[in-house]
């Protein structure tokens, strides 16, 4: 039997549960007034996704067949059947949640949740941003080809450009459609100071065990005018990127760093560790219908169960961008960038870890674990791998947009 037709039978099981329990419960509406039929007490109202008998079948069948469907779905559009597939019942969800492996270890982006994880190890996983001028907002897909400009990717992420009177913020959303502080789907922020030199990269909610919550006035009014009571969004410091001061220019590109402050030093090295959360938050995520992640409107919210740092005498990650190479007969700064960029740009970079070695020597490691690069007029793209989650490599690369005239 295909996946489609086993859907089929799923959407008939649950219609003639539910057209059943609609003429027992609300039946007395269709009678005359003397004909009405007293409701008994002790009914219990049909519950279609606990009594179907797709939610019934054998653990180990049902173990199997989620096995079965996740390992066919390896990449997107066809992963959205693992989302369905998690959307049938709890038993179903439960499952799934078992099955499909987080970010680091399979390679995989599937529920929303892994958009807060880190990436892979071992490669980058590539994405791209698309800015619309008219709005100021950007959008971050996933890349289903190589070709970013022609690609009609996998919707990620949504960024608003909100410019006030002392900094710029950079709010962050689920949706593509609200892009709010007061949206369920909110889930963090980049805010910048007045020069545009320094931001920090805020999550909505706590990254890790003990995450204290930045007390600032936007804090206070997020709470207060937050839409959903069971969201409870805040201002969790996670990174603080830097550029430094270059007046005259003399100093060739932008140099950045940045802080990753859930992050250790040591998830970089061999059998590191970083912080990984697994679920979002939520006190009845039960209660709710099933929530496709195939474009993200989702109203779903963060659950932090992320491993504590491996001690607290660790030193945070700190990336710096890699210093280009000038090349004399382009007369011009370069970077390898493997093909992913094509348009020169002051915005282009890559991130790599930054070690101090003792005695304020610093050594650079060789592995990119974020570049960013211009491919068309508003077209760029974004790769990122491990320790860094798409949210804070997506908001790092928020930070690169502005203009920054005593930096270049």
């Amino acid at each position: 039997m295909s996946f489609k037709s086993i859907l089929q039978d799923m959407r008939g099981e649950f219609g003639s549960i539910s057209r059943k329990g609609f003429d027992v419960k609300f039946g007395y509406g269709m009678r005359s007034r003397s004909q009405r039929v007293v409701q008994d007490s002790s009914f219990v109202a049909v519950d279609a996704f606990k009594q179907s008998c797709w939610a019934n079948m054998p653990p180990e069948l049902l173990r199997d067949v989620i096995m079965r469907i996740e390992a066919s779905e390896s990449s997107w559009p066809d992963r959205k059947n693992v989302i369905s597939c998690a959307g049938v019942c709890r038993n179903w969800r439960e499952i799934m949640k078992e099955t499909v492996k987080t970010l680091e270890v399979s390679g995989k982006l599937t529920f929303p949740i892994s958009l807060k994880q880190p990436g892979p190890r071992d490669s980058l996983l590539q994405c791209y941003i698309k800015r619309n001028r008219s709005n100021q907002t950007y959008y971050l897909y996933l890349s289903l080809n190589q070709a970013a400009s022609n690609d009609n990717g996998k919707f990620l992420l949504a960024a608003r450009r909100c410019r006030r009177p002392t900094c710029t913020d950079y709010i962050i959303s689920l949706n593509y459609q609200d892009v709010s502080r007061g949206s369920s789907t909110y889930i963090g922020k980049l805010r910048s100071n007045f020069l545009g030199t320094k931001f920090t990269i805020y999550d909505a909610q706590p990254p890790t065990i003990g995450a204290k919550v930045a007390k600032c006035r936007s804090s206070r009014v997020v709470n207060m005018k937050q839409v959903s009571p069971r969201v409870p969004a805040g201002n969790y410091p996670v990174a603080h990127v830097t550029y430094e001061l270059n007046v005259l220019g003399s100093r060739g590109p932008r140099r950045m760093q940045c802080i990753m402050d859930g992050i250790p030093a040591s998830a970089v090295d061999p059998g590191g560790v970083a912080p990984t959360q697994t679920e979002f938050m939520h006190s009845n995520m039960d209660s709710l219908p099933s929530l496709p992640f195939f474009r993200s409107k989702s109203i779903r919210t963060d659950n932090t169960q992320s491993g504590p740092l491996s001690s607290n005498k660790d030193a945070m990650l700190v990336l710096r961008n890699k210093a280009p190479r000038w090349h004399e007969q382009l007369q011009c700064w370069c970077l390898n960038f493997n093909g992913r960029v094509t348009v020169a740009s002051v915005k282009n970079f890559q991130l790599v870890a930054s070690v101090d070695n003792g005695g304020g020597n610093r050594q650079e490691h060789e592995n990119v674990i974020l570049q960013f690069g211009k491919v068309g007029k508003d077209v760029f793209t974004m790769d990122y791998q491990y320790p860094i989650s798409a949210f804070q490599a997506f908001a790092i690369c928020l930070s690169s947009f502005d203009t920054k005239i005593a930096c270049e």
